[in-house]
């Protein structure tokens, strides 16, 4: 059964940082479409960043520019990097694997099968 695993969460002022990662185990790695979503309290979850087999990673507006998507593959490891933090980013935040359809990968929840915990974002002065 794969299983992934976030750490990283935390509390921070306005402006500040986190680096999230999230640990892969008994999966393929190499084969999935990785991704990281976050829910804020009564919101749907949403997408944050997308990283496609072939290593191409996209990001959502909301976060170009302040976010860092990155993984590591020999060590089964994704990683985002949250600069400029804002109180909108608050949020529970979740790493997801999922199939790839002829090389493409999914911007929804539903096309993600497997789920980490979450880590728990809180931006607040």
């Amino acid at each position: 059964q794969p299983h992934l695993a976030e750490a990283g969460g935390g509390s921070v002022q306005p402006g500040g940082s986190l680096r999230l990662s999230c640990i892969v185990s008994g999966y393929n790695y190499q084969g999935p479409c990785m991704s990281w979503f976050r829910q804020a309290p009564g919101k749907e979850r949403e997408g944050v960043a997308f990283i496609w087999p072939s290593g191409r990673i996209d990001l959502v507006d909301s976060v170009k520019g302040r976010f860092t998507a990155s993984q590591d593959k020999d060590k089964k490891t994704l990683f985002l990097q949250m600069n400029s933090l804002q109180s909108e980013d608050t949020a529970m935040y979740y790493c997801a694997a999922g199939p790839s359809l002829y090389g493409d990968c999914s911007r929804a929840r539903s096309g993600y099968t497997f789920w980490g915990q979450g880590t728990q974002v809180t931006v607040s002065s």
